[in-house]
This record gives C-alpha cells, sequence and structure tokens, in this order.
C-alpha cells in the first residue's frame, strides 16, 4: 500500500510499505476513507520535536471502514464506519476510567510513565505507524475507533479525530463561563476550532490573534475580534478590547514553532528579546533540514505563552493546548505566578471528547467542514505538505484521499 513515511529531517516520502496486520488480539485493520494533515506533523519534519524513527508513518487523524477485527475487539463489527482517535487508549486503566485517556497506563509501549501514545509520532510515543496511508493498524481499537453516527460525513468525521476535540478540551481546560472574555492566540485549524469551542460554551467574546490574513479573515467569520500582531502590539489591543482589565482567559493553540512579529509595533519588543528567542530555537530544534523555505521552525518558541500570560486579566486562566516538546525547559513562570494565574495543559483526551463532538455535527449544532479548506489526493501529499508548511493562502486544513 502507498504511505507517507518519515525518513529524516525535511525528507517525508510517499512509499510503498506492507499492508498492516492483526498483531495483538485488541488490534483493528481499517481501510482509512479520510486523513489529514496537521501542524503537529511539521513538528517531526522542522525539527521541533525530536525522537523520530526512520520508516516510521506519518499522520494522526482517519477515517475509515473496518476490515479485520482481533479476538477482544467486541464492540465493532466488520464493515463499520469509524473515527479515529488521534490518541491511543484502553479504555481500562485508573486513567482512561478517570476520562484522561490521553494518559493510559497501558496503550504506550514505552511504559505506562511514557505519557500520551499517538498515531505517527516518535519514539517517546510508541512509536505507532500513523494514519497518512491507505490501511491503518489500530491498537486497542475497542476504546480508539468510535463509530460514526448516520448523517455525519467523512469530511466531517476527519475534523473530528484531532482537531475539533483537542480544541474542545482547550476550552474545557479554560473552565470557560458565560460572559467569558476568551483570547485565541493562533488560527490555524486547531485555534479556528477553539474560537468556535469558546462560543458554544458561552463566551461572550473571543479576540483571536495571528499574522495570515485568511486565517483571520475565517475567525472574523466565526465572530472574533480579530488582531494581526505583525500591525499592531497584541498586549496592547487586547488591553483595549477588555476595558484594560485583561482577558478572562487565554488558549495556546500555536505551541513550540511560535513565531515573533517582524513588523509593526510589536517588533519592537521582538528585537530586545532576539537573543532569547534563538537561545529557545536552539533549544528545541538543534538541527533542521531547511529547504526552499520550507521546514523552517518557528523564531520565537515562547511568544504566544508571553503574549497570552501579559493579556489575561489577574487571577485569569491559561489554557495550552498548543505542542511542546519535552525539551522546552523555557516559561515565563515568575509572570503567570505573581499574576495568580490557574494553568492548565496537555495532550486531548480523544475517547471523552469525541462521541459528544460527533453528536452535536448530527445534531447540526456545528457543521466542522467550515474550516476544512482543500482536499488532496494522497498522490499529491508532498505538494500539500509544502503549501501547508509555508502556510499559503487557503491552506488552513487538509484532508487526505487515500484511495485518490
Amino acid at each position: 500500500m502507498k504511505a507517507l513515511v518519515w525518513h529524516g529531517l525535511g525528507d517525508i516520502r510517499l512509499d510503498d510499505v506492507a499492508d498492516p496486520q492483526i498483531e495483538q488480539p485488541t488490534d483493528a485493520v481499517i481501510n482509512l476513507t479520510a486523513s489529514a494533515i496537521c501542524g503537529t506533523d511539521l513538528h517531526f519534519i522542522r525539527g521541533t520535536f525530536s525522537g523520530m524513527q526512520a520508516g516510521t508513518i506519518l499522520g494522526h487523524e482517519g477515517v475509515g471502514i473496518i476490515e479485520e477485527l482481533g479476538d477482544e475487539v467486541r464492540n465493532f463489527e466488520k464493515g463499520d464506519r469509524v473515527v479515529v482517535c488521534s490518541t491511543v487508549s484502553c479504555g481500562v486503566c485508573p486513567p482512561c476510567r478517570a476520562g484522561h485517556t490521553a494518559q493510559c497506563d497501558n496503550a504506550n509501549p514505552n511504559g505506562p510513565e511514557a505519557g500520551t501514545c499517538f498515531f505517527g509520532g516518535p519514539q517517546a510515543t510508541g512509536p505507532v505507524n500513523g494514519l497518512q496511508a491507505e490501511k491503518a493498524r489500530i491498537p486497542y481499537a475497542a476504546n480508539t475507533l468510535v463509530k460514526i453516527p448516520d448523517g455525519v460525513s467523512d469530511d466531517q468525521a476527519i475534523l473530528i479525530s484531532d482537531i475539533f476535540p483537542t480544541a474542545w478540551f482547550g476550552a474545557e481546560l479554560a473552565d470557560i463561563t458565560r460572559g467569558d472574555i476568551v483570547v485565541v492566540f493562533g488560527c490555524g485549524p486547531v485555534g479556528q476550532f477553539a474560537i468556535a469551542s469558546a462560543l458554544l460554551m458561552g463566551a461572550a467574546r473571543v479576540i483571536a490573534v495571528d499574522k495570515h490574513q485568511d486565517r483571520l479573515a475565517m475567525a472574523r467569520r466565526q465572530g472574533a475580534f480579530v488582531i494581526n500582531f505583525e500591525r499592531e502590539d497584541p498586549v496592547a489591543a487586547i488591553k483595549k478590547l477588555t476595558g484594560g482589565t485583561g482577558a478572562d482567559c487565554a488558549i495556546d493553540a500555536v505551541g513550540v514553532d511560535s513565531m515573533h512579529a517582524h513588523h509593526g509595533p510589536a517588533s519592537a519588543e521582538a528585537e530586545q528579546k532576539a537573543e532569547k528567542f534563538e537561545q529557545e530555537v536552539k533549544q528545541v530544534a538543534p538541527q533542521t533540514n531547511v529547504q526552499d523555505g520550507n521546514w523552517v521552525p518557528g523564531d520565537a518558541p515562547t511568544q504566544a505563552l508571553e503574549w497570552a500570560i501579559s493579556t489575561l486579566k489577574k487571577a485569569g486562566r491559561l489554557s495550552i493546548i498548543g505542542v511542546y516538546p519535552p525539551t522546552a525547559e523555557v516559561f515565563p513562570i515568575g509572570k503567570a505566578m505573581n499574576k495568580n494565574l490557574t494553568m492548565k495543559m496537555g495532550n486531548c483526551n480523544h475517547h471523552t471528547v469525541i462521541p459528544h463532538l460527533l453528536e452535536l455535527t448530527r445534531a447540526g449544532v456545528i457543521d466542522p467542514v467550515k474550516v476544512l479548506t482543500k482536499i488532496e489526493p494522497m498522490s499529491d501529499v508532498l505538494n500539500a505538505y509544502k503549501a501547508f508548511d509555508k502556510r499559503e493562502p487557503g491552506w488552513i486544513k487538509t484532508e487526505l484521499k487515500p484511495h485518490a
């Protein structure tokens, strides 16, 4: 079968690989009908999340049809249409039973202390071959798969495999209540769904911060107040939009590949912190393989966090769902502590969140497809990756058709 395989930094290839097989009685094999490209995948190619093993199939978002079932998968049948939870979970260990499925004790082959196991990631997460392929083996399938209800399309379901639940999880971490003013840093796919989630949870005002016009335009269509950090100082603008008090909560949907301002009033502070940001980049991405403008790490790993802390009110709440590798060890803890901020963060508990979002979609409360901007055949996946990596206009969220 065809699959997108990681060979090294800046080196991904569409290869012919062996079809997956049942390896454990808790496995399933699915025929993928949809996959997608996520910003997390870019971290592995840019070098801002290390530890990838050559030969690993990329991708952690998938929708498919069950072809084979292990003997211990008792809640599905062959032919069932399913969405894949991006994080693998067993469903029976103490963390899973408490709803913390991203911290499953059994899923990660590296042991219960290893943390989150997800598809297409580095050695520390398994590794488990990913979903940018024609077929995939699904470990602990009884809990890692969720049946798609009638009335939910593949195009809708693929957005509920990771980015929508991650955003919803981030909004839950922020403890959003009616009347809150919420700031979302980063208007990529997760940021767009964080805006939607905040509004569904009753936020009175959502402020969206980014620099890309197409992403800001999508945020504005959702009803967000938009700020382009290349044109104005986001801290000053947010203070003005909150009556000088600051936001009730902020969601970091950017992560380690954050960028600082290169123009406008916010660029002066970035120039003063140039050496600091440079050291941060060296810490998280000691090796890179930049090619013709592709695979360039973000130039200010803590910028979104610094802005978030500065724009929150005293005793405000910070939610961090942007990806940071274990090598990221710089954090403005002093500013956060002295404002009495509450901080929550982590990887999404997909199995806990996905069923609810499927039902919201089935009921017509929200249509996730509004965030989907490109549908590309797997045969053109390399060009799609390059366009998405460069954040070219119109490349906000890309679905892949594995058999096209």
